[in-house]
Order: C-alpha cells, then sequence, then structure tokens
C-alpha cells in the first residue's frame, strides 16, 4: 500500500519485534513466579508501555504520510488506521484497549494489579503480533 516510509516503518517494526520477544519470553514464565518477582514484572510493564507506543508510533506516521485526520488521543490513531482502510476495525479496537492499558501503566500505575497486567502479558501479545502484521503491508 505504500503509505509509509519503508526506512522508518522498519524501524519502528524492528523495535516492536525486539519489544514483542522480551515480553514473549516473559510469559513463559509461570504466572506465580512472575509474580513474586518484582523485576520481571517491572519488565514486563516497561515492554509493554513500549511496545505500545511503538504502535502509536507507526499510526501516527502513516496519519502523517497520508493526510489523514490528526487522532485526538491514542486509542484514536488507531481507529483513523481503520477509518481510512488501513486498519481491521476489530484490529483497531484492540489497540486502542491496549493504548488505554498503555495510559494506565504510565498514569495509574499504583491503580495497576499485577495479576491483571499478567494477565494481559499471557492473553494479548497476539494482538501486537497481529498489528505488526497489518502495518508491514503499509
Amino acid at each position: 500500500m505504500n503509505v509509509a516510509d519503508p526506512a522508518v516503518l522498519a524501524g519502528l517494526l524492528d523495535r516492536l519485534t525486539a519489544e514483542r520477544a522480551d515480553l514473549e519470553r516473559l510469559a513463559a514464565v509461570e504466572p506465580d513466579v512472575l509474580l513474586g518477582d518484582v523485576d520481571r514484572l517491572k519488565s514486563v510493564k516497561y515492554g509493554f508501555v513500549v511496545a505500545i507506543e511503538v504502535c502509536i508510533d507507526v499510526c501516527h506516521h502513516v496519519v502523517a504520510r497520508a493526510g489523514l485526520r490528526s487522532p485526538s488521543t491514542y486509542a484514536d490513531a488507531f481507529a483513523v488506521l481503520a477509518e481510512a482502510g488501513l486498519l481491521d476495525d476489530g484490529l483497531a479496537a484492540t489497540l486502542a484497549d491496549m493504548a488505554g492499558f498503555r495510559n494506565l501503566l504510565v498514569h495509574g500505575y499504583a491503580r495497576v494489579e499485577d495479576r491483571r497486567v499478567v494477565e494481559i502479558l499471557r492473553s494479548r501479545l497476539g494482538d501486537l503480533a497481529a498489528f505488526q502484521r497489518a502495518a508491514a503491508l503499509l
């Protein structure tokens, strides 16, 4: 489709690959072990923040290159791509939820239950992979 600068997109997707690999390695740790290890939990949280921000950066790059409307929030960045037919509506909604999760991690850190973070780690990494596959076609 070529609405992204190939070099910029490749750099962003390389970073997403690295963050996903770290998160996948941590997802393989038994939940109770992970919950008992504050350093690993911090790594999970930071990994999610960075991975989700990379996805948002991809959206903002495409929005700017394609001249699409400016997103009002991080979550809206995915909706803008969906409105333009560049991202599946369901995937856009899923990633908008992930943007909300990122906001909780960054702005409401004390309110995020560690058990919930581990649940998301074990169930939502596929969403990041799906976005990466879709973004690679932009």
